[in-house]
């Protein structure tokens, strides 16, 4: 690892421990000749992931585009962000896992949709409606009548 202050290429690890969430591993570091400590983070590489929209364009995936999503169904609901991001984490951890290098759009609104509805059905519904285009009321209050008969 190159030192950030005199550029010199060894060094020692001081100290090794994962970050809080454990997606990384932060190292403290020094520089074996001017002494001076610094941090770095491992992480995973991970593999790239194109996502197929509904046009059939494709886009690099982004994490924070689902977090977005969730947070507005989520939104004025007793839901902590921490329980938004897992439920991206959770979502996050199959896509990858699959091995795939695409995935639908639809494919990732079916698995939000499933963890939502787990956790808040008011969240879950005003994802549906998004994801799913409800055009007009009856296709609204067949869905709601549905998770009505799966209680």
């Amino acid at each position: 690892m190159k030192c950030p202050y005199c550029g010199y290429r060894e060094g020692k690890v001081i100290d090794s421990r994962p970050t809080e969430d454990s997606s990384s591993i932060r190292r403290r570091r020094e520089c074996l000749k001017c002494q001076r400590r610094f941090t770095t983070y491992e992480k995973l590489e991970t593999i790239s992931l194109a996502v197929i929209k509904q046009d059939n364009s494709r886009q690099p995936y982004d994490r924070e585009k689902i977090l977005r999503g969730i947070m507005r169904a989520c939104e004025k609901r007793p839901i902590s962000l921490s329980q938004m991001e897992k439920i991206t984490d959770d979502i996050e951890s199959e896509l990858y896992q699959s091995m795939e290098k695409e995935v639908t759009s639809t494919e990732i609104g079916e698995k939000v949709m499933r963890l939502l509805k787990e956790l808040d059905e008011v969240a879950y519904v005003r994802f549906a409606s998004v994801h799913k285009h409800f055009s007009d009321i009856e296709t609204f209050m067949e869905e709601l009548k549905k998770l009505l008969e799966n209680k």
